[in-house]
């Protein structure tokens, strides 16, 4: 089962008390935005086998939205952290990258 920790609250929860919310780092566009963008930002998301950013939301505790890393291969999870950061930390990129030699960080340039 996979156990994350809510970094609000500190809480470890079992994925029975979260509800995933997708893709993290989303660059988001709304009005004024070209038709490709629009589309891009509605269907177009990364499915990878390895490392991945995903929100999480803690449901059945504070009910505050949060960002994890895991390996979707292995639900190894190798950190959270609230999603009103843009980017995780050096210290959870240098962690998956010791993990998975050969991962290269993408920077993704858009909103938390």
């Amino acid at each position: 089962m996979l156990t994350l920790t809510c970094p609000h609250c500190g809480v470890q929860a079992d994925e029975t008390e979260l509800s995933a919310g997708g893709e993290a780092h989303l660059k988001r566009f709304g009005p004024g935005s070209s038709e490709e963008e629009l589309e891009g930002y509605l269907f177009a998301r990364e499915n990878p086998k390895g490392p991945h950013f995903e929100r999480w939301r803690h449901a059945y505790g504070c009910g505050k939205w949060f960002l994890a890393a895991r390996d979707t291969a292995t639900n190894q999870v190798f950190g959270t952290y609230p999603a009103s950061e843009a980017q995780p930390a050096d210290t959870l990129r240098d962690l998956v990258t010791a993990s998975r030699p050969g991962w290269m960080w993408r920077d993704f340039g858009g909103e938390a």
